[in-house]
């Protein structure tokens, strides 16, 4: 289903070349990192990685126009046909897959890597964006929002079972199309909650987080029940009184006395025969509570040693090994910062020359652009990527269709958690999970599945002039 006139003039140029430039970017910034491995070696030849790369970046750009030029009506049309051969590809990877650190994700083709997950990626987004756009969906109704969440979910899991964890995390991007469809707010506050909860769980005690669910429940009452500013006296007291008991082990009595105040609250609130509080605020404390036990719980008897160590490198680097958990981050910190303002300049960075930083031309790549180009560089490269995610959400909310708003808000949700995820982890924001930063981090499968991402993205803008 190739189209008959597909004019080139109408595509959005300005989206194009920022794709074109972070892959061609991505290319020397891959070259400048592979540059120490043999001296004898350019980024030219078909021995070295980067010639690899070449080759492939090359193939992604015909692939690009291939994908292009195909009618824009075929995508919604076989969106769900891409979608269960994805899944396929999840199921097979997973018999017939070679392992390579420890996953199995990926298929052995005469010297190239396949991995299943990135396509897993594309068909996703078209699948959703068909399913909210047939009939125009609304995920008012609890039918289309488990449907919608299903479709996400399910490759989400098969790659889990690699295990890769932190690829299916990048599914998660899809709720942001759920949000703009409609999908009410309070799922994205409970999730932020549960998040928060977490995270607090890892760092202090159980105790402790008990006590801040319980603090942040009075307030809450306190604030619907507009009590009297003696009652606001008393929290404060007692919030003063947590912090500096908390410091000091008090955990048990902070935990009784707050259970006291709470337990006062909802029986004047009982009286008051606003019984709404008692049916929704108790189980959402308990539930709160439960939840804080059991990620610690889960962290200390489940997870394995290697994923501790990944967590408290994030969230605890003092209980973390300079030489061993932290080395990476360390030493991926070290780079950034040794560049400085303008960089050592492209092939001079010491640190990437003699490759301190390990993975510096996938995972961690934005450390050799850091300092081989410094903050200016840096800046360059999230500035560009801002940009281009704010073209691809005009591009959606431009669109006439609403399959194309949905596949472009898809687009842009699986970009954005790449391109924080990536970043974040290379200055110790978030945990070292091996995401790649799109168009830039070496790897063949993530930059042939973003440009056809890309290519079908224009064609379905152009798609406008045809309404």
């Amino acid at each position: 289903m190739i189209t008959r006139a597909a004019p080139v003039k109408n595509i959005d140029w300005l989206t194009f070349f920022l794709y074109l430039s972070l892959s061609v970017i991505g290319w020397l910034m891959i070259n400048a990192a592979e540059s120490s491995s043999d001296p004898t070696v350019t980024g030219f030849s078909m021995n070295a990685g980067t010639g690899k790369q070449l080759l492939l970046l090359l193939v992604s750009l015909v692939v690009f126009w291939i994908f292009f030029f195909i009618d824009f009506k075929f995508w919604n049309t076989f969106a769900y046909l891409i979608y269960f051969f994805t899944l396929l590809l999840l199921v097979l990877v997973l018999v017939f897959g070679v392992k390579i650190k420890g996953a199995t994700s990926w298929f052995n083709l005469s010297g190239f890597s396949l991995q299943p997950s990135e396509f897993a990626k594309l068909g996703t987004c078209l699948a959703l964006a068909s399913y909210l756009s047939y009939h125009k969906t609304k995920l008012r109704n609890r039918k289309n929002i488990l449907i919608s969440i299903g479709i996400l979910l399910l490759p989400a899991a098969l790659i889990i079972l690699q295990p890769d964890p932190g690829s299916a995390l990048v599914f998660m991007s899809f709720f942001l199309v759920l949000y703009r469809e409609g999908l009410t707010h309070w799922v994205y506050v409970i999730a932020a909650i549960f998040v928060t909860l977490f995270i607090l769980s890892l760092i202090y005690s159980v105790g402790s987080v008990f006590v801040l669910i319980l603090s942040v429940s009075i307030a809450i009452l306190l604030l619907q029940e507009k009590r009297h500013w003696a009652w606001w006296v008393t929290y404060v007291a007692l919030a003063t009184t947590s912090v500096i008991g908390l410091n000091l082990g008090w955990q048990q009595e902070l935990i009784a006395v707050h259970g006291i105040l709470l337990f006062t609250l909802l029986i004047l609130a009982f009286r008051k025969a606003k019984f709404r509080v008692l049916i929704l605020g108790v189980p959402a404390i308990m539930i709160c509570m439960a939840f804080s036990y059991m990620s610690r719980f889960m962290f200390d008897r489940v997870l394995e040693p290697h994923q501790q160590d990944r967590i408290n490198v994030w969230l605890r680097p003092e209980l973390s090994d300079p030489r061993g958990s932290m080395y990476n981050l360390s030493q991926s910190k070290l780079a950034i910062s040794s560049g400085g303002f303008q960089g050592k300049g492209y092939l001079q960075g010491t640190l990437t020359k003699l490759n301190y930083v390990p993975e510096q031309s996938t995972d961690f790549i934005f450390s050799t652009i850091g300092e081989e180009q410094g903050f200016l560089g840096c800046f360059g490269i999230i500035a560009l990527y801002l940009i281009l995610l704010v073209r691809i959400t005009m591009i959606g909310e431009r669109a006439k269709s609403s399959f194309t708003r949905t596949y472009a808000y898809g687009l842009a949700g699986i970009l954005f958690i790449h391109f924080f995820i990536n970043i974040g982890m290379t200055m110790g924001l978030v945990p070292v999970i091996g995401i790649p930063l799109p168009f830039i981090s070496k790897g063949g499968s993530s930059l042939l599945v973003f440009s056809m991402m890309m290519a079908i993205l224009l064609k379905l803008d152009m798609s406008r002039y045809a309404y």
